[in-house]
């Protein structure tokens, strides 16, 4: 039987989580109509859609395609990962977490939504949670290295064709290669240092002690310290077992590439062919890297205005802005739309169905 005292803490959580999504929605909004403003101030939207129907829309088809083939990519790393630790996760499943982690992280700033939905959806079905976390953990640290490494290549090896192009960037860029990797350090350090995970954790549980001392409390020190065992097992295993970390680096790489290729799709719709696939996908690589630790949800703003200040030698005058509103349009809010159009689907067939089974 529930009491009320936990009804009224369900009801203040759920007013809180209303709260932060009517927030994070209205700061989206006004991102977005902040950037769509300064975008289009002084152009012709006459001109505009005469480029824009004049290019070959097949390579748009195309681009939309890559960006689900990288949407999907994560959720065979995470169905990989988690049959590896011994979990049996469905895969049309391990889709729909996909879907839920790019939305959520679409709409918050720095991402920062997205692996805690993952988390509520993932533990529903059943899933750890220990395990859940680790894997995730170990998800962004990858994708985030190759952001990193995507940096340090530039700035390395210095490739004159890109690196004219990017000069005047190369503040942000900088300032996105430091931010990733101290948090990558972070990460590593939580994911191969279970110890240090676990006194993270137990500080937190003591902190809570001295604002509480509800029996709430000594069940959740219960429960931590039997995923944290389960933390440990698994960060020995992926230590023992370097191929997975291995593989999961590689799946992630293309992953990466996949949606970076996309700008180079809208190059050709357009028929700008002075930059090939690889170069264009670098320079993509380095506005994603740019933007990826800014507090804007999906790097609205700095990433138009990135991709203006790099690709206007390259596009033209004239072509620069078509050509960033269809390359952000399929990277960026096409993605949102179908992240989002899933998301339900996800909360309908796991959230809901799961709780119907609970009543009856």
């Amino acid at each position: 039987m529930i009491s009320p005292a936990q009804h009224v803490g369900d009801a203040s959580n759920t007013v809180k989580r209303s709260v932060k999504a009517i927030v994070n929605a209205l700061f989206l909004i006004l991102c977005i109509s902040l950037t769509i403003y300064f975008v289009m101030r002084g152009e012709d939207f006459g001109t505009l859609l005469a480029y824009l129907e004049r290019s070959s829309q097949a390579y748009w088809i195309i681009g939309m395609a890559l960006v689900i083939a990288f949407i999907l990519c994560e959720s065979l790393i995470i169905f990989y990962m988690l049959r590896n630790l011994g979990c049996e996760p469905k895969l049309t499943h391990c889709f729909l977490y996909s879907f839920i982690g790019f939305f959520f992280s679409l709409v918050t700033p720095t991402g920062s939504g997205g692996q805690p939905m993952q988390l509520v959806y993932m533990k529903k079905d059943g899933l750890p949670l220990s395990m859940s976390t680790l894997v995730l953990l170990f998800i962004t640290i990858t994708y985030k290295s190759v952001l990193v490494l995507i940096g340090l290549f530039l700035v390395v090896v210095r490739p004159e064709a890109m690196m004219v192009l990017l000069e005047p960037a190369m503040f942000w860029i900088i300032l996105g290669i430091v931010l990733n990797v101290i948090v990558v350090g972070c990460m590593l350090a939580l994911v191969f240092s279970p110890k240090l995970a676990k006194r993270i954790v137990m500080w937190a549980i003591r902190v809570m002690r001295r604002v509480s001392h509800s029996e709430k409390i000594d069940r959740l020190e219960e429960k931590a310290h039997e995923s944290m065992e389960k933390y440990d097992e698994a960060s020995k295993y992926l230590k023992a077992h370097r191929f997975v970390s291995l593989n999961v680096m590689l799946i992630t790489i293309v992953q990466r590439f996949l949606l970076f290729s996309v700008t180079y799709l809208v190059f050709l719709s357009f028929d700008i062919t002075s930059l090939d696939l690889f170069q264009t996908s670098m320079l993509q690589g380095s506005i994603s890297l740019a933007a990826d630790m800014l507090p804007l949800p999906g790097g609205v703003g700095i990433s138009e205005h990135l991709f203006a200040v790099i690709f206007e030698p390259v596009c033209g005058t004239e072509l620069t802005i078509p050509a960033m509103i269809i390359s952000r349009g399929l990277s960026f809010y096409a993605q949102l739309f179908v992240c989002a159009i899933m998301s339900l689907v996800a909360h309908i067939l796991i959230m809901m169905r799961k709780s119907g089974k609970r009543e009856n």
